[in-house]
């Protein structure tokens, strides 16, 4: 036999629900988010959800790539200004060739991961649809 929930699970889930949609409206309402949606590029990203998530996942898991080639650069360039200059050339072209094949895995690995978070987004929100549906 299924076991009855407590009630104070589905009180904690409305609350955790209720507070969600106040911080999803607190940034829907933000006067920049708003200006950033009327814009031609919010309204395509609008339309595309799934190539919005996948933006954001690439930008999210890319960062720390793109910050350790940056600091790369500096030490080089700082390298470069005690007279290393052949070697920084190398150096930021071996490192500007390994970020890009990063970046093409980081690609294909934010689309796995956008389609991954949908198909859980589905499932998850089917599965609470059905348990907490009146009958």
């Amino acid at each position: 036999m299924a076991k009855e929930e407590p009630p104070s699970t589905s009180k904690d889930l409305q609350e955790l629900q209720k507070k969600l949609s106040l911080l999803v409206e607190s940034v829907q309402n933000n006067p920049k988010v708003v200006a950033f949606m009327k814009s031609p590029v919010g309204q395509y990203l609008d339309r595309h959800p799934f190539l919005t998530l996948t933006l954001l996942v690439f930008v999210a898991v890319s960062a720390v790539p793109v910050g350790f080639f940056l600091l790369l650069v500096v030490l080089t360039s700082l390298a470069a200004f005690v007279g290393v200059i052949l070697l920084e050339g190398l150096v930021i072209s071996v490192g500007g060739l390994s970020l890009l094949c990063v970046l093409c895995g980081l690609g294909f690995v934010s689309l796995a991961l956008s389609g991954i978070i949908i198909v859980s987004y589905v499932v998850v929100s089917s599965l609470i649809s059905y348990w907490f549906s009146p009958r």
